[in-house]
């Protein structure tokens, strides 16, 4: 494997400013208070006008019904700054993955079970943000692809890597990955404070975000979105950053 463990989940390091965190994919050990600093105080009011357009379209599209909550689309964080873990560098940016064979990657190293249970829910085919996060500026960068279903997390049975799990068995493995190849990157990139704007309106108002885990659950690295959550955010690369 190219990079190891790329995507860490064990306690999920909250972005610098953010209590987000994935990057490869930490997760439930750091405190969400990073995270919420570094979007505390989103620009006022900045979300309502574009959730009531948003709003308009989507029930001219759908005759005003709301749809079945489900998830079919995730979000993905990994850091994209240089850090060490156990002596490893675990970066990866979106331009770590481009520059993979076939842009494709396993997603490892992710050691939350709520997280890993994620990992295990995703389809062939289905689509997810690419978050960075831990950074100076979280936000999402890209799209990418579910393109291998879950199997075993090689690194898990390494004792050089950096989350490797002795009480893992190779007859019952305890993690799980899959594989993601890039898309596209997104129009622009979509800042923590700009969604987190939204959510705050939609909160007030009933909009889509308004229980997105990325707010509900920060540290998760993995994270599954609705179909109206994941439409809502890709929305915002088409209007100019507030």
């Amino acid at each position: 494997m190219p990079w190891p463990s790329r995507k860490r989940d064990k306690g999920a390091v909250a972005d610098k400013k953010e209590p987000d965190a994935k990057i490869a994919k930490t997760e439930e050990e750091t405190s969400d208070k990073e995270e919420e600093e570094k979007s505390a105080k989103p620009p006022a009011g900045s979300s309502k006008s574009g959730w009531k357009n948003w709003k308009k379209t989507k029930e001219s599209e759908a005759g005003g019904e709301e749809s079945k909550i489900t998830y079919c689309h995730w979000l993905l964080k990994s850091e994209p700054e240089s850090r060490l873990e156990k002596g490893v560098d675990v970066k990866f940016s979106i331009d770590d993955l481009k520059a993979q064979p076939n842009q494709t990657t396993c997603w490892d190293g992710v050691r939350n079970y709520q997280a890993r249970n994620f990992l295990r829910a995703m389809k062939l085919g289905q689509q997810a943000f690419f978050y960075h996060s831990n950074c100076k500026e979280p936000g999402i960068v890209a799209i990418v692809k579910i393109v291998k279903e879950a199997y075993p997390d090689h690194t898990q049975f390494d004792q050089k890597d950096p989350h490797y799990d002795s009480t893992s068995r190779k007859e019952n493995p305890k993690w799980s990955m899959v594989d993601v190849q890039f898309v596209r990157m997104t129009k622009r990139f979509i800042p923590l404070s700009e969604i987190k704007a939204h959510h705050l309106a939609h909160k007030a108002d009933g909009g889509p975000l308004k229980n997105m885990m990325l707010f509900t659950r920060q540290r998760l690295s993995i994270q599954p979105l609705t179909q109206e959550e994941f439409d809502f955010v890709l929305s915002l690369e088409e209007e100019k950053p507030h």
